[in-house]
């Protein structure tokens, strides 16, 4: 994978990014719901980039991603980070993908909407993996899928586990290839009060 550039240079600061506004919430789903978007939010969650950077790393024009970064930015998954010069007085926004969970006040339909979504774009990427290694190249994609008896203390202490792997392989000094790490933990029924 390529990196952008470690020395990244503002020519004027960018906004500071704000909560999801509950209208931008109820387009979430709406806006994943286009594989290409899903690809450019993927590859913001790697690092920021500039729409030039992206169409680098999907081998199409610049001018194909602008409506699309727009509709991402409008729903409030990415957000321009910085603006990178680029000579001659001009520059060029640098994107960064935007955390998003659901508000506190999201209804369950709405919950579900925002999860489904994050489903329907793993299963994208398990078919784009399944695709490359059709086409002789190399991806490691692992699934596991099953049911466990947890106490409280052991679905903390599981919980525990996901949360600090996810974050040492997360950290900018890690190496190795970018891998999608979902975990879905979901009572299968209600709990003891």
């Amino acid at each position: 994978m390529t990196k952008a550039p470690a020395a990244m240079h503002t020519a004027e600061p960018a906004e500071p990014a704000e909560p999801v506004a509950p209208k931008a919430w109820h387009s979430i789903h709406k806006t994943l719901a286009d594989p290409l978007r899903i690809k450019l939010l993927e590859a913001l969650w790697e690092e920021p980039r500039s729409a030039r950077e992206l169409a680098d790393r999907l081998g199409m024009p610049a001018d194909r991603l602008y409506y699309h970064l727009g509709q991402l930015e409008r729903a409030g998954l990415i957000r321009v980070g910085e603006y990178r010069p680029r000579g001659r007085g001009k520059v060029e926004r640098v994107y960064t993908a935007v955390e998003v969970e659901p508000p506190g006040d999201a209804g369950p339909e709405e919950t579900a909407a925002f999860l489904g979504a994050v489903l329907e774009a793993t299963t994208v990427e398990l078919s784009t993996a399944y695709q490359a290694k059709a086409a002789g190249r190399r991806r490691e994609v692992t699934v596991h899928r099953s049911a466990l008896r947890l106490t409280e203390p052991a679905l903390a202490e599981l919980r525990g586990h996901i949360e600090r792997l996810g974050t040492q392989c997360a950290q900018d000094e890690a190496e190795g290839t970018w891998a999608r790490f979902v975990v879905a933990l979901v009572d299968l029924e209600d709990r003891p009060q």
